[in-house]
Order: structure tokens, then sequence, then C-alpha cells
């Protein structure tokens, strides 16, 4: 059910509250991603017996195989963010490959990265699903709250969580993260969207104690520790999403289900977060940005439950996919 302040935007430079007509995405039904016309998921792999570098692919489906860009067309960049830099060249070489029908690698020729690996930034919102608010308790905020991650905390959608030593609180959070495919400042959110490339699954690791009671209750050392920021499988274009604010939205601990919403709960979408965030720093192709997670994280069960080494945390998001790491 919609939520009356679940759609508060930023209009003309202030923040302003909407019902659910307005900035609706296209209407596209519910198809899923492999069956739109022109789905592109841009995936950073490596191909297993060669060089160590990363290469740029386009997934043929969810956990299908993979098309080498970079062997279809040797002057593409061989790293998703320079990819994006390229701007519609990039994507129109993308296209092209799509369409001539290559030899595809199988799953077991490749290991695939996080879709974007050195962004300039990793932009984090806290508090915005509905529902998490009312988890807490606490009064849905009438501006967005912002928050960082460093890079070096991002790894693959297979990769392991490294529980590290200083912590015992270390927590699960499922978001949808988005990546800016075109430089702006100051983006109207009217605009916003020609800056975004699309989207991704995120787990938004986090080390609570660190996170609430340490380091002045600043949110950073709790949120950035190394391999803090799983993100995959792919990067699903935008045109390939049929609704990125209606999506299901999924997370598994050891096969239980832990969080289970959909992103209609998000108070402030995707628009309006670019808009504001522009305001203040300039986006980049590359950034990335986690918007947020639903309710059923671990520190607000009674009693509150936290990951351990071994376990198994699977984060999923319709259309998108979904990332699967262990904890070591």
């Amino acid at each position: 059910m919609w939520h009356p302040l679940a759609r508060i935007l930023l209009v003309g430079g202030r923040l302003s509250r909407a019902g659910p007509e307005r900035n609706s995405w296209r209407k596209l039904g519910a198809r899923r991603v492999s069956h739109l016309c022109g789905a592109m998921r841009l995936v950073q792999f490596h191909a297993k017996g060669s060089s160590p570098e990363p290469r740029i692919g386009l997934e043929e489906k969810d956990g299908g195989g993979v098309i080498d860009l970079n062997a279809f067309d040797p002057s593409l960049p061989t790293t998703m963010r320079s990819f994006l830099e390229g701007g519609e060249a990039s994507f129109a070489a993308a296209r092209r490959a799509q369409e001539s029908g290559p030899r595809v690698l199988s799953r077991d020729q490749v290991t695939l990265l996080a879709p974007i690996t050195n962004p300039d930034k990793v932009i984090c919102v806290g508090m915005n699903y509905v529902d998490h608010c009312l988890e807490q308790n606490v009064k849905i905020p009438t501006e967005p709250i912002i928050f960082s991650k460093f890079s070096s905390s991002i790894v693959g959608p297979y990769d392991d969580i490294i529980h590290p030593p200083e912590s015992k609180e270390v927590d699960w959070e499922v978001e949808l993260a988005f990546v800016i495919g075109k430089r702006g400042k100051h983006i109207q959110e009217s605009e916003a969207m020609d800056h975004v490339a699309g989207f991704t699954v995120a787990h938004d690791v986090s080390a609570r104690d660190w996170q609430m009671k340490r380091n002045g209750k600043q949110w950073l050392l709790g949120k950035t520790f190394d391999t803090f920021c799983p993100l995959g499988p792919a990067l699903v274009t935008k045109d390939s999403v049929s609704d990125p604010h209606n999506l299901g939205i999924r997370c598994r601990v050891n096969g239980e289900l832990v969080q289970n919403s959909s992103t209609n709960q998000m108070i402030f979408k995707t628009e309006a977060l670019v808009a504001w965030v522009s305001q203040f720093v300039t986006l980049y192709p590359g950034d990335v940005f986690l918007t947020g997670t639903p309710p059923g994280v671990g520190i607000f069960r009674k009693p509150p439950v936290f990951l351990k080494k071994g376990d198994d945390v699977q984060c999923e998001i319709d259309e998108l996919g979904t990332i699967r790491n262990r904890v070591a």
C-alpha cells in the first residue's frame, strides 16, 4: 500500500511530497529483463586462462553466457568506468555486438567481477524505506540521509565477505543500487534519468558496533570495511528494467528469508536522489548510489542476530539478479 510520505521529492531546489502518479516510471508491465527488447546486462569479468586484466561483456540473461565486448571491438575500454565515460559510442558498440551473434563464453569460462570496481564515489542513503522506518519506530526523513563507503569496500557478486576481527556485530542489508552514466552538477529531477546508466544489486554490509556505538556514531567506518560492498551480478541498463521503483527485493541468510519487500517502499526515488546529491558534488560516470534497505536487518531482531563466519548471504532483486557471498 502506498504510504502518504513515500514519495518525498526534490522539486525546484526544495523537497515536496507527491502522490503516486508523480515521477512515475514508464509502464512496461511486469516482463522479466531477459524478455525486454534490447535488454542489456553489462558485466566486468575475467576470462579464465587469459590475462588477469578485467574485460567488459554482455550477459545474455541472468546466469547466462557472456559476450566478450573487447573481443568484438578491441577499441572498447576494458573497465566499466571507462566504458561509461565513452557514452553513447560505447553503448552503440555493445548493441552491435548483441545483434551480431558473436561467440558466447559459457559461465564456466568466466569469473564475474563487480560491474563497477573503481568509482569516484560510492554514495549511500540511510533510512530510505518506509517499512524500515516503521520497523525502528522512527520518523520518516524529510530529506535524504547521505553517507558513503570507500570504493575499496567493493567486491564481486560471488566473492567472500571478510568478517573483520574488529567487529562483533556484522549485519546484512540488501539494496537497490544505480550507477551514473553521465557527468552532471545541479541536475534537475526531470533530467535525472538521463544521467543514470542502469541498476544492480548491492549488499551494504554493516558493522553495527562501529556504526552505532564507536567513532562518535559516525557511520563511515562501520560501513566501509574491506569487502563490505558486494555488487552485481550485472549492470542492467535502465531501458531494460520495467520499473526500478516497483521491484521485489529480498535477502536470505543460510536459506532463511530475512528481508522481503519492494522498492516501491523507497522514500526518495532515483530521480530525487540524483537531484539532491548533485547540489553538493559533481556526479561522474561510474559513481554508485546505494539507495537504502528494507526491514528485516539483524540489529532490530529480538534478540539481535549478526553474521558469523561460514554464513551464506543471498541478495536478490527482481529483474536484476542475485548475488551470493559467503562470510569468511
